[in-house]
């Protein structure tokens, strides 16, 4: 028989409402979405203060190329997460965002025009040529240079990411991961234009590899050592499959959140809600875990908000 849960609560919200009020409001909604919102918060705060627990975050490279590109940098200074998996495309405008700008557009510009201006659309953010391919070629052929001139032969994704990191500044993901000693692995790292730089360089320099075997040995070694382990997933793609499919060699994740778009219905990955996962022992069934249907642009901010407010007090 089932049993009901608590009775629906209208959300009271006033001018001395707080956001962490505001998420507490949700939790006892019944409010569809609401819930999973504030079931996620307090997995990320568990999760978070737990001292046990490797963590990791995932996250699709597309948001970087937005202003969420600053939640994404404090979250990884705040030092919160052992671990980032991502896409190329995250290194990609990591740097060329540090060393140009992008520009606000809309998702219905005319393209053939935008085409002739040598301006790429990525939905409503306009990426000027010169700021992108140009640009990353020029720092990605210095930055390797300088690592080759040095003696080094052969790098990993990992490797990769904290070299582009030391050569940024504070606005930088990656620049704050190096500083932090937080592993970056990108497991499609050539699927973009960091990836082809790569490639380029390899060409006028045959001694020069890239190991992704090494980036296997890095997260082996945490995963294998680790009591228990938890993941904030950004979206889905690669960057989600990499952080499920390598904690199922310890029986799962302990924490998992999960924001996505997609739907599951076509039995895309990036559509699979994270309960899926655990028949596949990449989550374990005792799991604190959700699905949010979110854009991540919209509520991510929100969720960042509430989390510093949350971690403060419970400090």
């Amino acid at each position: 028989m089932i049993e009901p849960g608590r009775p629906v609560k209208d959300v009271e919200i006033n001018s001395q409402t707080s956001i962490e009020d505001i998420f507490n409001e949700l939790s006892k909604s019944g409010g569809f979405e609401a819930v999973n919102l504030s079931d996620g918060l307090e997995i990320l705060s568990d999760m978070i203060s737990d001292e046990k627990c490797l963590r990791f975050v995932s996250f699709v490279g597309a948001v970087v190329s937005t202003g969420l590109r600053g939640i994404i940098k404090d979250m990884i200074k705040n030092n919160w997460f052992n671990v980032a998996l991502t896409t190329c495309g995250a290194l990609d405008h990591d740097i060329a965002r540090h060393f140009s700008h992008y520009k606000e557009g809309s998702f219905t510009m005319d393209d053939a025009e935008l085409a002739d201006q040598n301006i790429h659309r990525l939905g409503n953010v306009l990426v000027p040529l010169d700021s992108y391919g140009p640009l990353i070629e020029e720092k990605m052929q210095e930055f390797l240079e300088e690592e080759y001139q040095e003696g080094v032969r052969e790098m990993s994704s990992a490797a990769i990411c904290k070299m582009i990191g030391k050569h940024l500044g504070e606005d930088s993901f990656l620049y704050w991961a190096a500083k932090n000693n937080v592993d970056v692995v990108v497991p499609g790292i050539m699927d973009g234009a960091v990836g082809s730089q790569i490639w380029m360089f390899s060409q006028k320099h045959s001694d020069f590899k890239l190991n992704l075997i090494e980036d296997a040995n890095l997260l082996s070694g945490l995963i294998f050592k680790a009591e228990k382990s938890g993941s904030f997933m950004i979206g889905g793609g690669i960057s989600k499959h990499h952080t499920l499919w390598w904690n199922q060699y310890r029986e799962g994740l302990d924490y998992a959140f999960y924001i996505t778009t997609a739907q599951e219905f076509d039995g895309s990955l990036s559509g699979a809600l994270v309960r899926e996962a655990i028949s596949w022992g990449k989550v374990t069934q005792k799991a604190r875990q959700c699905t949010l249907h979110a854009e991540a642009t919209t509520i991510l901010p929100f969720i960042y908000a509430a989390l510093v407010s949350k971690l403060k007090k419970n400090s």
